[in-house]
């Protein structure tokens, strides 16, 4: 026999194997009429191969006494695994006596097209740094790879190529759009795009990133406290937001676009931030410093713009600020690992500090426990030099 197919004892004008995505792509021998490939598999699930070299899935359909074969679509643009799906699926529907009188399967649409449907769907119920940050890795990052493919028709074999070709300076990039993958597959499934639990990216790993946790030391806030001294004169609002970071772990955008509604000593009421509502108390040094501050009529920032348009960005001062303290590596977010530092350091409870940093899970603020390792030493190496004194021992 060609190709190494198998001919069946009981059925006559075709032949047999196994139907998936490897078989469909094989050149198939042709013939001057359409002939038919059964699966070995699925009774009823077959290929029709025409003459002009083009494949169609089928499932062949007994219903009340009568046959029908119903078409499930072209080999190249319905997956195999979804053609044996719809094949079942109507194979059921008729044991049920439930068959439609006519079945029609559709192709799944291109990436492109369905993500549409997904922002129009989902993102009106995201924050919108929410949403650019998502769609900056569609656009960037997905859709150059996925965006021609049908939504069907992506296999965890297509994931494993990309994280493959992300390998190296691309890693981070991977990281953070795999996520945004995954829920697009999620919510196909749940829009019957992909049958359920067909997500390509479940288990599919990220690649392993060294934490950037930058903490100051005691010789580095001196240096930072007198390039804030020197800068004051020249960038009063600048040094008063970098300042405040310093005395409450707040993150830059909740001191950034900080309103005056929302400062109601002795802690500000924030109505939203990146983990919902949030109370950031303030010490006697932070109220100081709003209290220092003027302010605009017709503008709600505690620290507006030159336009008094919208809040006071850092992105152009911090960089030059931070070489003259001599701290070129030195992140604004670092400002809260070190609140948390300090706090360690100071034997404030793990809990309290999650409190103090608005973190809503206990595990996000676990990471800094390994911080608490030389204060529990030294507590160690106390208690046990007046053990030594009191029974005699030379320490």
């Amino acid at each position: 026999m060609d190709d190494g197919l198998m001919v069946p004892s009981r059925q006559k004008p075709g032949r047999r194997a196994y139907l998936d995505g490897n078989f469909a792509r094989r050149k198939l021998p042709l013939r001057a009429r359409e002939y038919c490939i059964w699966d070995t598999m699925l009774p009823g699930f077959g290929l029709r191969v025409r003459p002009t070299s083009r494949y169609y899935w089928f499932v062949r359909l007994r219903h009340r006494g009568k046959h029908r074969r119903v078409s499930l679509g072209r080999t190249t643009d319905v997956d195999a695994e979804l053609a044996r799906t719809q094949a079942r699926r109507l194979l059921a529907e008729v044991t049920l006596d439930g068959l439609p009188k006519r079945t029609v399967v559709k192709a799944t649409p291109l990436f492109t097209d369905y993500v549409e449907t997904y922002w129009s769907d989902i993102a009106r119920c995201w924050k919108p740094s929410t949403t650019k940050r998502n769609r900056d890795a569609w656009q960037r990052d997905l859709a150059p790879v996925f965006g021609h493919l049908r939504v069907a028709d992506v296999t965890r074999a297509d994931i494993t190529r990309w994280r493959d070709d992300c390998a190296g300076d691309r890693e981070s990039k991977y990281n953070r759009a795999i996520p945004v993958l995954a829920a697009l597959f999620k919510y196909a499934e749940a829009l019957h795009l992909r049958r359920k639990g067909s997500n390509p990216c479940r288990g599919m790993p990220r690649y392993k990133r060294q934490a950037c946790e930058r903490y100051l030391s005691p010789l580095e806030y001196r240096r930072m406290g007198a390039a804030l001294r020197e800068a004051e004169a020249d960038h009063p609002a600048e040094v008063a937001i970098v300042r405040l970071l310093l005395y409450t772990g707040a993150r830059i955008s909740e001191i950034r676009d900080l309103r005056w509604e929302w400062v109601r000593p002795p802690q500000l009421a924030l109505p939203d931030s990146k983990t919902g509502p949030k109370t950031i108390w303030l010490n006697s040094q932070a109220l100081a410093i709003l209290e220092a501050q003027p302010r605009r009529e017709d503008c709600p920032y505690v620290f507006p713009n030159v336009l008094g348009t919208g809040p006071l960005t850092l992105n152009n001062w911090w960089p030059g600020f931070r070489r003259t303290c001599a701290l070129p590596d030195v992140r604004i977010h670092d400002l809260r690992h070190s609140f948390a530092s300090t706090a360690i350091m100071d034997n404030v409870p793990l809990a309290t500090i999650g409190k103090l940093l608005g973190h809503v899970l206990p595990e996000t603020t676990a990471k800094y426990a390994h911080l608490s390792d030389d204060v529990i030493a030294d507590a160690a190496a106390r208690i046990s030099g007046n053990l030594a004194q009191a029974i005699g021992l030379r320490a």
